[in-house]
């Protein structure tokens, strides 16, 4: 598996991901009914941002966005998302996608990475950002509305690229 720099061609494999993740409505605060033209506008981020594909061959298996996480005063720590198609879960691809991340935020000269909004019940995501270092520093009790849990906490989980 090589993770390298989204090309446009690549949105033909990575829409049908992130389709399939937004639509059920269990782990990203998206809204389930966009279109793919506003998929494809969130997901691919301007630069300073980043996005890339992990691929096995011609074919993706996951993809992530990296940027800063807020403007001005925020820029210094950074942000991003990612997501694993299915079928390939369980193959260390979200475990590459978020070391590639850590490390582009790091090269880019970012004091650390925070993610904003990650559902509490989406235990395979918070355990995998754990194991890459991240600490839970926040819990934002029944912010997420789980489409068959209900409301779920959502967590912030920040990971220290200075120590």
């Amino acid at each position: 598996m090589d993770i390298r720099a989204f090309e446009e061609r690549d949105w033909s494999q990575v829409w049908p991901i992130v389709e399939q993740i937004v639509r059920k409505g269990d782990t990203f605060c998206y809204d389930p009914h966009q279109t793919e033209a506003q998929a494809h506008e969130m997901w691919v981020v301007p630069p300073p941002g980043h996005v890339v594909v992990a691929v096995e061959g011609e074919r993706v298996l996951g993809t992530s966005n990296m940027y800063p996480n807020r403007p001005g005063p925020g820029a210094h720590i950074a942000s991003g998302n990612f997501m694993v198609a299915s079928e390939a879960r369980g193959r260390g691809v979200g475990q590459a996608l978020g070391e590639y991340l850590l490390n582009w935020a790091s090269a880019s000269g970012f004091a650390g990475v925070q993610f904003n909004a990650v559902a509490a019940s989406n235990a395979p995501a918070v355990g995998l950002y754990e194991r890459l270092g991240f600490a839970l520093i926040g819990t934002v009790p029944g912010a997420f509305l789980h489409p068959e849990l209900g409301p779920v906490g959502l967590h912030v989980m920040y990971h220290d690229l200075g120590a």
